[in-house]
């Protein structure tokens, strides 16, 4: 197979009009940037994220206490609070892991208790 990666590229875009806002959104951003992750970032904040635990692939998720754009050093720090938490108590059964088993099951995420064993 042959590396092909210094080689000069094309994208040919085909699209029906009338085009909505997010589309026109989408290629603006594909025009102005070569950069895939400023690209698929920039995907992201378009679309949403959609859904860890649920079937949504795209759209914001419905979160009760935070926005993902606005707050996304707290969701980090949350990220990796519940990643040593797993660690220690992969199976939420100490006092901690108990209180957070509760607070999965009042905001209606209990379903996530399910894949702690799954890792």
């Amino acid at each position: 197979m042959r590396n092909c990666g210094d080689q000069p590229s094309t994208c040919l875009l085909l699209y029906q009009p009338p085009l909505g806002e997010v589309a026109r959104q989408r290629l603006a951003i594909l025009r102005e940037s070569e950069d895939g992750f400023r690209i698929a970032e920039e995907d992201l904040r378009l679309r949403g994220a959609g859904e860890v635990l649920g079937t949504r692939q795209s759209g914001l998720p419905v979160l009760r206490l935070a926005d993902l754009a606005r707050h996304e050093e707290l969701v980090a720090a949350a990220h990796d609070d519940a990643r040593l938490v797993l660690q220690r108590d992969p199976g939420l059964w100490t006092p901690r892991g108990t209180a957070l088993r509760l607070l999965l099951y009042l905001f209606g995420r209990d379903e996530a208790v399910q894949y702690l064993r799954a890792g």
